[in-house]
């Protein structure tokens, strides 16, 4: 591993956390626009509906753009986010969040779906289902097939120090590599199902269901933050 690498390490773990920092901010707008539309449905229109629901898909569309320059720059860093508290980093599926979890947020946030809307959000999640268990085995063969899992775990210790010795440092790439693939992966099946859920549903439907995907995060996040806190103190 050249020299340099460490420091070019913290420089994309410093940019992420900036990027976030920034995003996070624009996140608690939207929840507030959302809430908004949520209550004051009738001075709504439709158009007004869509494109707030267009505006949120593209802000969280953002972050996953974000996360996935990160992850080719060093996938070790998305594992360990270090803007992330630990409540956060322990509730995470392959970096992010899981699927199935989301189509299980709209069951208990839109309560007026139609027979044939939750039999299409049933079937999305025995598809989703299917596609998580797949991920899952190919992380599981990553680990296996390029070394024993701890080496996993040193490697996300190690997300901002990647100076590695001997034969490890070629494992270590190729883990990174495999890594990287599983991520991409995650992340495809994340928004996919997003936007197949966003399809089925009608736009004042979405408002609701975008507003508690986007108050769970920070409730979560603020939840992490002080637990945190509780901890060092």
């Amino acid at each position: 591993m050249s020299p340099g690498s460490g420091a070019s390490t913290s420089r994309d773990g410093g940019s992420f956390d900036t990027f976030f920092e920034g995003w996070l901010v624009r996140h608690e707008h939207y929840l507030e626009e959302l809430l908004t539309a949520q209550q004051q449905c009738r001075e709504y229109q439709g158009d007004d509906v869509k494109d707030l629901i267009t505006r949120v898909l593209s802000h969280y569309q953002q972050y996953f753009e974000e996360k996935s320059r990160v992850a080719q720059r060093n996938v070790f860093l998305v594992f360990a986010p270090t803007c992330l508290s630990s409540l956060e980093c322990a509730s995470l599926w392959i970096t992010g969040f899981k699927p199935g979890f989301a189509l299980r947020l709209v069951l208990s946030s839109v309560q007026d779906l139609s027979q044939e809307q939750s039999e299409r959000i049933e079937r999305l999640m025995e598809e989703t289902k299917v596609e998580e268990r797949v991920l899952n085995d190919e992380l599981a063969r990553v680990q296996e097939s390029v070394a024993a899992p701890p080496l996993l775990e040193m490697a996300r210790k190690q997300a901002r120090r990647m100076n590695v010795e001997g034969g490890r440092e070629e494992a270590l790439l190729t883990l990174r590599k495999a890594l990287e693939e599983v991520v991409a992966g995650a992340d495809l099946l994340r928004m996919t199902t997003t936007m197949k859920v966003v399809e089925i549903l009608k736009p004042e439907q979405n408002v609701r269901y975008l507003t508690a995907a986007t108050q769970l995060f920070l409730n979560l996040r603020n939840l992490g933050l002080q637990k945190d806190a509780n901890t060092k103190g």
